[in-house]
Order: C-alpha cells, then sequence, then structure tokens
C-alpha cells in the first residue's frame, strides 16, 4: 500500500487514476508521495518516506528542488497538461487587447437607464473603443515549447504572420510547428518585427526581465505584450514607463501584481492560465501517472531533477540508486552484485539514477557507497 499526500485540491479523475493499492489523504504521517499545485513546499519538512513529489502544473517554483535532489526525491510536473488553457487565454488577450472589448463593456454599463436613447449613444461613443484587427499582424512568439507552438499554430489559423524564437527547440519540438511559422535565430528579430509579443519561457537568470527597457526600445511602436509565463520575466518599472510614453500599447498578463493594477493599457487577470476543469484533470491525471510508474517500476518521466529513465515491469527484484554523478559509483554499484538481468544508469547534472535487476536472494547493501543519496528496492 502507498501513501500519497494532497497539500491541495487534486481532480478526483487524479486521484482514481492511482487506483488500488493507494490512499490519497489531505494529511498523511508517512507519504510515499506527495501530490501538490500551488501549495508552498519550502518550509515543509520532508519526511524520509518520501520518494516523489509531482506538480500538477508545469512550474516547480513552489518546491525545494535542490533540497528534494539532495534527499533523494524525485519532483515531477506535467508539462503541456494545462498547454491548451492557457494558449486559449492568450488568444483571448490578444483579442481584449486590440479591440478595447473590456472597456466598451464597462462604457456599455453606464448607460443603463437611458431607455430608447441608448441605441443612439451606442452609435455615437462607440468610436472610443475601436482597435485592430489582428489577421495580417505579425506574432513573435518567445518560447516555443508545449503552449509557445500551441500559440504560435493557433495564430497562424487567425491568419496572423508568426515569427518565433528558442535557442533549444528541438528536433521534435520544431515538428510540432506550422510550416508557416518562420523562426528566427536572435531574439531582437522577434523585438524589432511584433506587433504582438507572447512570451512562453520558464524564469530564470537569463531570462529575468526579458522585457525591460533595452528590449522595449527595439520594439516597434504601438506593440502588444502578453505574459502568460511568469510575472518575472517582465520589469514592470520599465513597461509602465513604455505604456505611458505610448510605446506600448498594451500588457495582458496572467501575474496581477500591486504596481501594475489599475494602470491604463494593462489588462492583469488572477492567474487564471490553468484553470480549466480540463486542464486540471490533465495535470492531476499526468501527474497520478508519474507518480504510480515511479513508485511500482522505477521509471522516471518528466522530473525536474533527475533524469528520464523508462523501465518496463519488474521481475524478481530491482535496485533503484540515486547517487552524485561520480565516475567510480556505477562500477562499484554493479560489483556489489552476484548476477544481474539488466542495469540502466543516466545522469543529469551533478546527480544521476542507476537501476539494477537482478535474481539475487539477497540485495546488497549500497546505502555505504560514497555519493550514494537513496536506495529502494522494488519487488
Amino acid at each position: 500500500m502507498y501513501n500519497v499526500l494532497k497539500l491541495n485540491k487534486i481532480a478526483q479523475v487524479g486521484i482514481d487514476r492511482l487506483g488500488a493499492g493507494y490512499t490519497a489523504a489531505d494529511e498523511c504521517d508517512a507519504p510515499d508521495a506527495v501530490l501538490v499545485r500551488s501549495a508552498s513546499m519550502h518550509d515543509m519538512e520532508l519526511p524520509d518516506s518520501l520518494k516523489a513529489i509531482a506538480r500538477a502544473g508545469a512550474g516547480t517554483n513552489n518546491i525545494p528542488i535542490e533540497k528534494c535532489t539532495k534527499q533523494g526525491i524525485v519532483v515531477f510536473n506535467t508539462p503541456g497538461a494545462n498547454a491548451n488553457a492557457v494558449k486559449e487565454l492568450v488568444i483571448a488577450g490578444m483579442l481584449m487587447s486590440s479591440r478595447n472589448v473590456l472597456g466598451g463593456i464597462e462604457w456599455a454599463k453606464t448607460l443603463k437607464g437611458n431607455g430608447d436613447q441608448v441605441g443612439k449613444m451606442v452609435e455615437k461613443g462607440k468610436s472610443q473603443f475601436a482597435g485592430p484587427e489582428i489577421k495580417g499582424k505579425t506574432l513573435g512568439v518567445v518560447g516555443l515549447g508545449a503552449i509557445g507552438a500551441l500559440v504560435a499554430n493557433a495564430a497562424v489559423a487567425l491568419g496572423m504572420n508568426v515569427i518565433g524564437y528558442d535557442p533549444f527547440l528541438s528536433v521534435a519540438g520544431a515538428l510540432k510547428l506550422d510550416t508557416a511559422v518562420e523562426y528566427k535565430a536572435n531574439l531582437d528579430d522577434i523585438f524589432a518585427e511584433s506587433d504582438y509579443i507572447s512570451l512562453h519561457v520558464p524564469l530564470n537568470a537569463d531570462t529575468k526581465g526579458t522585457v525591460c527597457a533595452e528590449t522595449i526600445a527595439k520594439m516597434k511602436d504601438n506593440v502588444r505584450i502578453m505574459n502568460f509565463a511568469r510575472d518575472g520575466l517582465v520589469n514592470s518599472t520599465d513597461l509602465l514607463a513604455g505604456l505611458k510614453s505610448g510605446k506600448i500599447a498594451a500588457y495582458v498578463t496572467d501575474f496581477a501584481t500591486d504596481d501594475i493594477l489599475g494602470e491604463d493599457k494593462v489588462i492583469a487577470l488572477p492567474h487564471l492560465g490553468a484553470s480549466t476543469p480540463e486542464s486540471e484533470d490533465n495535470c492531476a491525471v499526468m501527474a497520478a501517472d508519474e507518480i504510480k510508474a515511479y513508485l511500482e517500476t522505477g521509471s522516471i518521466i518528466n522530473s525536474v531533477n533527475l533524469p528520464a529513465i523508462k523501465l518496463g515491469k519488474v521481475k524478481g527484484a530491482r535496485v533503484c540508486v540515486i547517487h552524485e554523478n561520480k565516475a567510480d559509483i556505477l562500477p562499484a554499484i554493479s560489483s556489489m552484485f552476484k548476477s544481474t538481468t539488466a542495469v540502466e544508469s543516466k545522469a543529469r547534472g551533478d546527480y544521476a539514477y542507476t537501476v539494477v535487476d537482478t535474481d539475487d536472494d539477497i540485495s546488497p547493501d549500497l546505502a555505504f557507497l560514497d555519493g550514494v543519496i537513496k536506495v529502494r528496492i522494488i519487488h
């Protein structure tokens, strides 16, 4: 029996996916795994029983990744599970920023009580909410991962010219893009050519402040910026200056912060990107599948801190070892077995994961080997 601790409400379809042999609860003294959405785990004591954490979503800023790795805890996320939900909101954001739909709605409410005169008042005042169509305009997509690719393809379908930038674009990722999407090798080309810019990159030292005074100066006049990725990608002070100068026509973001709320030309949403029942179901199912695969077979899929390794069913005994990435550890591990039916080992940065299938009756004590972090045996 495996115990799973839920730190947030998780869609029932995901809990059901765990199936027999699993108990999922809001409180658990010795969990084998944790299912989490937005709850912060940085101050949480991680018990020795904990083997895996699955984040029902893409971002893992609420999880102490390095601490988990040092304790041999695999951290998973669910990339792509909420991609369609975010894509639809980005498209809505572009339309709202162009046609001033929200302003028009609020203005129309003020006409209440004017009876038969409302029609005439609408015709007289509607011009103040006029805005451009997105068809024929150029959209620059920064980051062509699961969400960025969907946004790019949807924009093509809506008649936009789409250019994209992603220095880490894989062959598989490129194949998912509509052939009409033009790849740019230089981010400055995105800034210089785009009428709309949509950000879809993680927040790190290299991407923080992607939109700042320096890059805003390179953009076209009246550019509209969409940020449904991470708050820190945009320097708020520089953004507001760009809005006030007229350089930026509109800013739409899923991250409402105090400094931008109520500002003219800003549409700030309360982080609604993945707030659809379909997205929550998709994330919960993927997270549950990741936990099951790891606990039952040792397979690691969509981990943010350890290498991916796909394994079949367990025959005999399977010894799973999380260890430091040192050249002498793998031979030392292998030497501890009388016989092995399969050995797989992969590394990711400073850490590695080695799996040994064996018919030995007694599994060796590997914990004393220098560099070994956690050993788990699956029968």
